[in-house]
């Protein structure tokens, strides 16, 4: 029985980090309008134990919904200009295919030594 409690136990505080981690990610990017992905990819990878390139594609799929409920949420609060947006697409698009050709081809080590150092990057350019 203990083993079926602590297997239990197990998958509740993994459902707990899911749910949870999912608010705060949505949050974080409703707030600064992107960023969730910075949030995603480390909850994935060090707390659900996702091998690293699941847990970046995985953080791709899920911020899609988010950065639409976004971008709604600012369309109607008159804060998405439209012409800046549909012209910027066609660079994320194409710039999305890349990264995700790349993610293909390069080892976790860098992919995870390449995600560290823009996450550092991005925190000092906050502070300065």
């Amino acid at each position: 029985m203990r083993k079926k409690e602590r297997r239990g136990r197990q998958r509740g505080l993994k459902t707990f980090f899911q749910i949870g981690g999912g608010v705060l990610i949505g949050s974080i990017n409703g707030f600064f309008g992107g960023g969730g992905g910075m949030l995603c990819v480390p909850l994935l990878n060090k707390v659900l134990k996702e091998e690293t390139k699941k847990a970046h594609a995985t953080a791709i799929l899920v911020i899609l919904p988010i950065t639409i409920a976004s971008a709604v949420m600012y369309y109607f609060n008159g804060f998405l200009e439209v012409n800046n947006m549909l012209l910027t697409m066609g660079g994320v698009i194409v710039g999305g295919i890349v990264g995700a050709l790349l993610l293909k081809k390069l080892p976790a080590k860098v992919v995870g030594l390449v995600f560290a150092l823009l996450m550092i990057a991005a925190g000092i350019k906050m502070v300065i």
